[in-house]
């Protein structure tokens, strides 16, 4: 959760960021610009005050004789030029020159320097020149009217280089997004501490949660940091969890309970029966059937005590060797095998597990004697002992008449059997009780088809001790 949660946030800070910092960047731009271009147009203004006073040639040309006014405005505009490197000059409406530096520098016939001549010639200061951004190598133009007795008599024009200003601009954009930097790492620290901090009752709750599910039922929330909700989140989680264990912790004492007090009168209804036996002509039929039903309680009832018992009891795990003990099993009973003409064998290598040996071995026994019963005459029950990775497994499998799919995903219910099997001995029960004994110690059992045909049952057990 942290990993989809982190980077939305870092997103969105660096959006805001982003969001600050983009507008800030071209604000400092325009102002190196508008720096740039308030002193070019102080400069034009005075060499504009300058060359109002230089006399002008009849007919627009330049005078024959040297001008002193003239020759002072071109002593500045060379100096200008000299010290700043920026070429600047005076021109008459014409276009020839009144004074420029450097001496070859004209007015262009297209361009955006003659855009700004022909504007300065209606009398208006040219508008501010296009922004230039760090990345551009153009000019700044700036041009202004020169006005005597109310008429534009030539226009000052200065062709800055932009080197410098973009030098600039770029040093503040540097310092912007170190800052931009330094605030992003700063953000990605708030927001490791704040998911940290949101997500850990998350994870405490998470974690308790798996362990409840798995039959760990005394596992509860431990007190934490975090938001007050999710605070009071857990509380309230444990305070279900306690109700729940509860409820089942009654739900086993009834059954158990329940158990217990039937088979006491149980057992004096079945010595009446044997009592009113002895009265009736031997082999009577209907006591026989009473006495079958009778007995078939009492096994059901044994079941459902013992399937209290397995789903309250904790396991008592120690290290075992698997191998050993199914080998045992199988070794009890093959003369069960032997006598229903059933061959069982076991391939039990030596192979180790964390287990409780008494549930274990109850486990096998279940499956044992369900895979021998089912196996017909002349069949074969096969018990193979392996590991894998961090579980080792016991296969039992036979070639009984097995389970359909839909057969399959009831195995292990509560009182289920197959409607092939209703005439075979049993209550139902069994596996239900072996699974709780397995699942007790981390361990599971789980059914499939074996080909070409009967049933698969595999027992996994743990070989790493449980935390």
């Amino acid at each position: 959760m942290r990993t989809r949660l982190l980077p939305l946030l870092i997103v969105l800070m660096a959006a805001v960021l982003l969001a600050l910092g983009v507008p800030l960047a071209v604000s400092v731009a325009a102002a190196q610009q508008q720096k740039a271009v308030v002193d070019r147009i102080d400069d034009t203004a005075r060499f504009a005050a300058l060359a109002q006073f230089v006399t002008d040639a009849p007919g627009g040309s330049r005078p024959s004789a040297p001008d002193e006014r003239r020759e002072t405005l071109r002593r500045e505009l060379v100096s200008y030029y000299g010290v700043y490197g920026i070429r600047a000059g005076v021109f008459y409406r014409n276009g020839s020159a009144m004074a420029n530096a450097p001496g070859d520098w004209l007015v262009p016939q297209t361009g955006e320097l003659r855009e700004a001549f022909d504007e300065a010639l209606l009398s208006r200061r040219s508008h501010d020149p296009s922004q230039v951004w760090p990345w551009q190598r153009g000019r700044l133009v700036v041009a202004s009217p020169v006005i005597r007795d109310g008429d534009v008599v030539a226009v000052v024009v200065t062709d800055s280089p932009t080197g410098q200003m973009r030098s600039r601009t770029l040093r503040g954009w540097l310092y912007i997004w170190a800052g931009e930097l330094a605030a992003m790492l700063l953000a990605v620290g708030a927001a490791l501490r704040l998911t940290g901090w949101v997500l850990r009752p998350v994870r405490i709750l998470d974690a308790t949660t798996h362990d409840i599910a798995t039959g760990r039922l005394k596992s509860r929330v431990a007190a934490a940091g975090g938001p007050p909700e999710l605070r009071r989140l857990a509380r309230s989680f444990n305070e279900m969890a306690d109700n729940v264990e509860d409820v089942l912790e009654q739900q086993r004492a009834f059954v158990a309970d329940a158990s217990h007090q039937l088979r006491n009168p149980l057992s004096a209804l079945l010595l009446r029966i044997e009592l009113l036996a002895l009265e009736l002509p031997e082999g009577n039929e209907e006591i026989a059937s009473v006495r079958t039903e009778g007995k078939r309680l009492a096994q059901v009832l044994d079941d459902l005590l013992d399937l209290a018992l397995a789903e309250h009891a904790e396991a008592d795990l120690e290290l075992t060797d698997i191998g050993a003990l199914a080998e045992e099993r199988v070794a009890a009973w093959a003369p069960a095998a032997r006598a229903k003409d059933v061959r069982l064998s076991g391939d039990c290598p030596p192979t180790t597990g964390w287990a409780d040996a008494i549930t274990l071995s109850s486990a096998l026994d279940a499956v044992i004697d369900n895979a021998v019963k089912f196996t017909p005459e002349g069949g074969t029950v096969e018990v193979s002992v392996s590991f894998d990775g961090d579980t080792s497994q016991v296969v039992v499998t036979d070639t009984g008449p097995g389970l359909t799919d839909e057969e399959l995903a009831r195995v292990g219910d509560r009182f289920w059997r197959s409607g092939r099997h209703q005439n075979v001995k049993g209550s139902g029960l069994g596996l239900s009780i072996t699974r709780a004994l397995l699942a007790a110690g981390g361990g599971s059992l789980d059914c499939a088809h074996h080909e070409p045909r009967g049933l698969r049952v595999t027992v996994k057990i743990p070989r790493d001790a449980q935390p």
